[in-house]
């Protein structure tokens, strides 16, 4: 027992010891503590609404506990599959889909030789993540509208009828997902080209000595060397499976397409802003989060066993 306190106090001194002479740094990582605390951590004393038939006149405090009243409900709800149906379907179908195109789009430019096209692409593939929602969905709504002379011009070449593409549910999907992959594709790439800033010119001239393509240095030494880091946002993505952005789906929605998308995000917003079932709808975002924290776990435990790359 001496020993082991003796341990504990040479643990403690040495960590005074370096935040002393690191003071500045802790100084600097201070404000976004506070931020944290502030916006991240205090909110989660709300998380008993959800357990609680709450209303604003007699607040957190007044409010009667209902148990797991809300969670039932939701579970016993007609759209209850749909929706966990829908957030999984395009949260699924987008991790997929646009999971690979930074990757290939990074290493693409690392092999371009000539810096002005170089940056140029990099411009032109970065400034779609700069463009607002509001904005992209406005772009997508008349790019695909049937009375558009662009995407219908040519469809009506070949068919002579024009296709309401937010009007067709077996459209949504796709447009939702390619639109998001083209605006976050060139943003998504960065943080690959700067893991492969770190592979040594010497490998690349090893291998061409040695005979080999430019597939087997792409794939023996590029991906290799992002390996860690693919893995890495594997699992945030893995993390965020049943999470999907809220205002991009939301425009996009109408009366036509509502049974593929209606998604977790937009059900807890018409529930508890809309029509101010709070107890309801934060049952459902803690229900989403829970999921998602035992999947993140799950992911980073099997990449942990296999791949020796996880988050903790």
């Amino acid at each position: 027992m001496l020993s082991k306190k003796m341990e504990n106090d040479t643990r403690k001194k040495k960590i005074a010891r370096v935040i002393k002479e690191h003071y500045l740094l802790y100084i600097f990582l201070l404000p976004a503590m506070i931020y944290i605390i502030i916006f991240s951590y205090v909110p989660m004393y709300g998380i008993q609404i959800a357990f609680k038939d709450y209303t604003i006149a007699k607040g957190f405090a007044g409010s009667p506990w209902a148990g797991f009243k809300w969670f039932k409900y939701f579970f016993s709800s007609k759209l209850f599959s749909t929706i966990i149906q829908n957030t999984l379907y395009i949260n699924l179908y987008r991790l997929v889909a646009g999971f690979p195109v930074p990757i290939i789009l990074a290493i693409m430019m690392n092999y371009v030789g000539n810096q002005k096209f170089k940056r140029t692409i990099q411009t032109v593939t970065y400034l779609p993540h700069f463009i607002s929602t509001v904005v992209i969905v406005g772009m997508l709504s008349s790019f695909l509208s049937p009375r558009s002379d662009f995407i219908n011009t040519f469809i009506q070449l070949f068919t002579g009828e024009p296709i309401y593409f937010f009007g067709k549910p077996e459209f949504f999907r796709h447009i939702y997902v390619w639109s998001g992959i083209w605006q976050g594709a060139g943003w998504g790439s960065i943080i690959y080209m700067a893991a492969l800033t770190s592979v040594s010119p010497e490998l690349h001239e090893s291998a061409i000595i040695d005979g080999a393509n430019i597939l087997q240095r792409i794939w023996h030494i590029d991906v290799a060397t992002i390996m860690p880091t693919m893995v890495i946002m594997l699992i945030l993505n893995c993390g965020s499976i049943m999470s999907i952005g809220f205002e991009k789906i939301y425009l996009m929605q109408n009366d036509i397409n509502l049974e593929v998308s209606e998604v977790i995000s937009t059900y807890t917003y018409k529930m508890g802003l809309l029509q101010q079932k709070f107890s309801y709808s934060s049952a459902i975002g803690l229900f989403n989060n829970v999921i998602n924290f035992v999947l993140l776990t799950i992911v980073n435990y099997t990449s942990k066993k296999l791949s020796e790359t996880s988050l903790w």
